[in-house]
């Protein structure tokens, strides 16, 4: 498929134009494509080297790695022969807040020593991850949005260990998965820091905004799937109860109505935040951002929940792809 997919031109397509290793399409555009991709819940957005936290990684390559880290980390990831993680969130704090970040990054003589604990490091079980950006404290002083910074680790770097994977409802998402992570007293060289000391939280602004959209249209995506799926089952002529289709009950239609009418909602939401980002940046565009990230999961698990409810029993078993969306969500 990811051969298919390179002849076909259909790859690296979340670069937006601003880069010159992507596909040339705008935020906006290639968000109508992440939809799509979404349907197919894990294949497409692999085939076509549109995973996350690639997609993310990559672009933070792109938009603010030295060409030594390109060279090294960017083209491999553009071509897919390696995978990546980003590890950020923690166990230990409120990660909600990522001023809360304890990780610690010292630099010591040529090296920064990296010391802490990170979990929900999405990508992290794949054992083709060969990267991981990290981020954590450089400074415990002065401004609180200055004191993170980002470093590159290679996933085989002595120190660096996966403790476990951690399941979503029961799923574990092979052969990514969501690891818990250890780095203890690990070195990395100076040139391994992205952008510089202290500017972590400027990257990872520009490495979740536009992230944050490609999810939510993959969301949207599965959302249709699991509409689709509904109506197949509410309809199905061998389905009845009480002498009725399932689709001629009042709670069905209802169910039917509210989902298409949110995801619309939730469509319009997140494009108008796609084309916010390609006029003012990722930074300009903070609230479009927020506001598709705080309604698409919770539109995604009221339709998913519906076509689960419609499914009975069946809904939660893995002959339909409706509990593992729900996992996702």
């Amino acid at each position: 498929l990811k051969s298919k997919a390179k002849s076909l031109g259909l790859w690296n397509l979340f670069l937006s134009k601003d880069y010159p290793e992507g596909a040339g399409l705008t935020n906006l555009e290639y968000s109508l494509m992440a939809e799509i991709m979404g349907r197919s819940i894990r294949i497409a957005p692999e085939a076509t080297n549109c995973s996350a936290p690639d997609t993310g990684n990559m672009e933070v390559f792109a938009k603010y790695g030295t060409p030594a880290q390109k060279s090294k980390w960017l083209v491999p990831l553009l071509k897919g022969e390696i995978r990546s993680a980003f590890a950020m969130t923690e166990k230990a704090v409120a990660s909600s807040d990522a001023t809360n970040i304890e990780t610690s990054i010292q630099r010591m003589n040529d090296h920064y020593v990296i010391n802490g604990c990170k979990w929900w490091i999405s990508g992290s079980g794949n054992p083709r991850c060969a990267v991981y950006l990290v981020m954590g404290k450089t400074s415990t002083r002065g401004n609180k949005h200055k004191q993170q910074s980002l470093v590159i680790v290679p996933a085989n770097t002595p120190g660096v260990k996966v403790v476990r994977p951690l399941t979503v409802l029961g799923y574990d998402d092979a052969p990514e998965g969501h690891c818990e992570i250890v780095f203890k007293d690990v070195r990395v060289p100076l040139e391994n820091i992205v952008l510089g000391e202290g500017r972590g939280f400027e990257v990872i602004q520009g490495r979740l905004g536009p992230g944050r959209i490609h999810h939510c249209m993959r969301s949207i995506g599965m959302a249709e799937l699991g509409l689709d799926l509904m109506l197949k089952r509410v309809t199905d002529p061998s389905r009845r109860t009480f002498g009725k289709l399932l689709a001629e009950h009042g709670t069905i239609l209802s169910d039917i109505a509210h989902s298409r009418m949110i995801i619309d909602q939730a469509r319009f939401l997140v494009l108008n935040a796609a084309d916010m980002i390609d006029k003012v940046g990722a930074k300009g565009a903070l609230k479009e951002i927020g506001m598709a990230k705080a309604i698409v999961p919770d539109m995604l698990l009221k339709v998913l929940d519906r076509s689960i409810q419609s499914h009975g029993a069946g809904g939660l078993c893995s002959d339909f792809p409706l509990a593992q969306m729900y996992s996702i969500g």
